[in-house]
């Protein structure tokens, strides 16, 4: 897509991908950013995948606890090992820094303000915590963030547990940190509550994302 007459960047596009391979996600990300340029539009892919550990380019073997059937995919995100899986939200963010004038520090603060402004939505409160990247609450991981910058250009970006099996994490050091728990939307809503879908917290987590990182209306 073009920059348009008027000299304005091309919006922002939003992608619902549903139930992706892992492995082809990767790939296509990798391959969307050796490809783009100064007028590629810039993208959010929302996904979520079958069960599958992910190591980073910092991760150490000895935090996978047990892997089991589990497939084990070395990436090049920043970051430990984690788990993606059925019920955990994929926010795959497709930017240029330099367009968006984005520093990388911004670009992670404002992903974790936008996952705790989201939250608030549902009247959970998490924070952050100097040193473990991510969003918490009470402790309890509930967000975790990894990205790659080649030439400016982000990919990768964050999971967040919203309906994963609760054991979900139990064969690794989520993120190198043993005995770090994990918690899920759904375990923090109010009682009575209705139990919130990967759709759902998608809708409710992009207006805080395009606030957050100053990202053009989507299209």
């Amino acid at each position: 897509m073009s920059i348009s007459a008027a000299g304005q960047p091309p919006k922002l596009i939003i992608r619902n991908n549903g139930l992706t391979e892992y492995a082809d996600a990767y790939r296509r990300m990798q391959n969307f950013t050796a490809a783009r340029t100064a007028e590629t539009a810039d993208e959010i892919w929302f996904t979520e995948h079958p069960p599958v550990i992910t190591l980073g380019t910092n991760a150490k073997p000895e935090h996978i606890i047990s892997a089991g059937d589990t497939p084990v995919v070395q990436t090049d995100r920043g970051g430990q090992v984690t788990w993606h899986g059925p019920g955990q939200l994929m926010v795959y963010l497709l930017l240029d820094l330099k367009r968006l004038k984005l520093p990388v520090k911004s670009l992670v603060q404002g992903m974790e303000l936008a996952v705790i402004q989201m939250l608030a939505d549902y009247r959970i409160s998490a924070n952050c915590e100097a040193g473990a990247p991510g969003v918490y609450v009470s402790g309890k991981k509930i967000a975790s963030l990894g990205i790659r910058v080649k030439r400016g250009y982000t990919y990768h970006g964050m999971a967040i547990n919203v309906s994963n099996a609760p054991d979900a994490f139990a064969g690794i050091n989520p993120c190198g940190y043993s005995g770090l728990d994990t918690v899920r939307i759904n375990d923090l809503l109010a009682t009575g509550s209705t139990a919130k879908n990967l759709s759902e917290v998608s809708k409710m987590l992009l207006p805080h994302l395009q606030l957050a990182l100053k990202l053009s209306n989507s299209q």
